[in-house]
């Protein structure tokens, strides 16, 4: 019931959605669903076609626990902690979304309205491309199919097609759609994919092709980048589009906390209702000690700047910062991202308690109701600036049009400059110890520059493992991940976190809890197999220093094929390189 109550969020009326889904799986189950008895209209389209909202998209934990080297969780995923094994079967290797979707596009001339019909093969030819996105993000090369298989079909397990070929075929299908829609589903739509979300897809599969054919030595990575530029500049300059969400100094808090998503900016979004008992986790995740936890690492709250645009890590003593005074006069989406005061230190193993997408209280650990954005035109500025600076035609104008506008709208008064920026590359972004190794080249300093921004604006929106992927910066993982500074004086004793004049909590390195007083009591681990100090009896909280993070440059930017497939292939499916055993 919670599944067909969801459809309801993407547009469909109760009554008549629930007559007919009970309706559709009472008289032709979707295992023995013929496509000459269906397909005939839009509703039945529409009905059937919803499921790939569900089956596609991502949910709830898969947006907001953006688990990789800026927000540190427990546990940590496999591919973060090295400990990635090939899996015997799973893995990701999963073909049932596509199926449902190639029946669609197989059955589809049952409707005998062409304008109709070409809408929904647009809709499901947008989420083929999105699936196999997501399919080539994992593996590289995987196996293309157009058409729907028989169980036993010689086909199921045919040879991986080359990522060119399947590359081409996610670029065909997002170019039909986005032709179709341009006629037929132009209207913005917030829980329903159009021309805008095929456009903003182009632009996002675009940045990362070609992004990672550019730092892994494939060819061909200017067309990619260019197609990023072509899709993001149409949606920048269409009329009756989008705009950034200005609401006063806590935009950023309140686009993400709004329990509806705001179309001003919001391009497509997972509709939540409590009401219909449709909820998501992401406050509970951020207050509840039993959910992982999480917090940002020390690394990104250093990239964030100072208000006035200079950089924090410019300053003599950044590194010796108590957490009270690093936060001041800082980026203003630091504040709006994690809480500065009221801190629950039991919930966050670094100290940098989460608020982005919670509401005031700190203590909630129930559902939440407000939408989860999936797509927004914050995204598509961050992609027409990288793709731009990584194909050497970025202006200053581009940035302005991009860059400063998130900017501006978060309060930063200092602005971007395309020159200062090359000719003062932030050293702290270029160190193996904090930053990227792979930047380089007259371009180098505004890379980095909006790879500051990207992380920033978008932390806990899905996109940081995949975008170190791109970059080949897996070292990252490797990096230290370290929380906040803690002098030796506030060891052992009742210490105030966030300087209101009241001691919050006590850490402790002894093996017995000291009394400091009604505070929250953090016992860091002498050996090493818990938080610890990063030097010794001061430092910053260390996190996951007794795993070994080695990150496998041949090996780790592409996941293992399971076992089963190879195996069932006779061979013909090949492994991953490097993941032979």
């Amino acid at each position: 019931m919670k599944r067909i109550a969801y459809i309801v969020g993407v547009g469909l009326i109760v009554s008549t959605l629930f007559m007919s889904c009970e309706n559709l799986l009472d008289l032709t189950p979707q295992d023995r669903l013929t496509g000459g008895d269906y397909f005939k209209n839009e509703e039945q389209l529409e009905l059937y076609s919803n499921k790939f909202y569900l089956d596609i998209l991502p949910g709830d934990g898969n947006i907001y626990r953006d688990n990789a080297d800026a927000l540190i969780v427990s546990p940590l995923d496999e591919q973060t902690s090295g400990q990635r094994l090939v899996p015997e079967t799973g893995g990701g290797w999963d073909w049932a979304p596509l199926r449902n979707i190639n029946f669609l596009l197989e059955h589809s001339h049952n409707c005998e309205d062409i304008q109709v019909r070409e809408k929904y093969n647009a809709v499901a030819r947008f989420f083929r491309a999105y699936f196999y996105f997501e399919k080539v993000k994992r593996f590289g090369d995987v196996p293309w199919y157009d058409e729907v298989l028989g169980s036993d079909s010689p086909e199921l397990y045919k040879a991986r097609d080359s990522r060119e070929f399947v590359m081409e075929k996610i670029m065909e299908d997002l170019n039909y759609a986005i032709s179709v829609f341009k006629e037929s589903n132009r209207a913005k739509d917030l829980y329903r994919v159009t021309w805008w979300t095929a456009l903003a897809l182009k632009s996002r599969v675009g940045l990362f092709e070609g992004t990672y054919r550019k730092y892994h030595g494939l060819s061909g990575y200017e067309k990619y980048l260019t197609d990023c530029v072509n899709a993001s500049d149409e949606i920048m300059k269409a009329s009756g589009g989008y705009a950034l969400y200005q609401s006063g100094a806590l935009s950023y808090r309140n686009l993400f906390k709004s329990d509806n998503a705001v179309q001003t900016e919001v391009i497509l979004a997972r509709n939540y209702n409590s009401s219909l008992n449709l909820t998501h986790q992401a406050q509970a995740f951020e207050n509840s000690p039993t959910l992982g936890r999480p917090g940002l690492s020390k690394k990104l709250v250093n990239y964030y700047l100072m208000k006035d645009g200079t950089r924090f890590t410019d300053q003599a003593d950044y590194e010796t910062v108590e957490f009270k005074d690093e936060v001041k006069n800082r980026d203003p989406r630091l504040e709006q991202t994690i809480r500065t005061s009221n801190i629950n230190i039991n919930v966050t193993m670094t100290g940098y308690h989460l608020i982005k997408y919670a509401n005031d209280n700190a203590n909630y650990t129930g559902g939440s109701s407000n939408d989860l954005p999936l797509f927004r035109l914050a995204e598509v500025y961050l992609n027409y600036a990288e793709a731009k600076a990584e194909l050497g035609t970025l202006t200053q104008s581009d940035l302005d049009n991009t860059i400063n506008r998130l900017r501006t709208r978060a309060g930063v008064t200092g602005k971007l400059n395309l020159n200062d920026a090359n000719q003062n590359p932030d050293p702290y972004m270029t160190a193996s110890e904090s930053g990227y190794i792979h930047v380089s080249g007259a371009n180098q300093g505004i890379i980095l520059e909006i790879r500051r921004e990207r992380t920033i604006e978008l932390i806990m929106e899905g996109f940081r493992y995949y975008d170190l992927m791109r970059w080949k910066e897996g070292q990252a993982m490797a990096q230290a991940f370290e929380g906040i500074y803690l002098p030796e004086t506030a060891i052992n004793v009742g210490y105030d976190i966030d300087g209101d004049g009241t001691k919050d909590v006590c850490f402790y390195t002894t093996a017995t809890q000291p009394n400091a007083g009604n505070v929250s009591y953090v016992q860091l681990s002498p050996t090493g197999t818990g938080t610890t100090l990063s030097n010794g009896d001061h430092g910053n909280l260390l996190c996951y220093a007794w795993i070994d993070r080695t990150w496998n440059e041949d090996r780790d930017y592409l996941f293992p094929v399971p076992r089963q497939e190879i195996s069932l292939s006779q061979g013909v499916v090949k492994q991953n390189p490097e993941w032979g055993e």
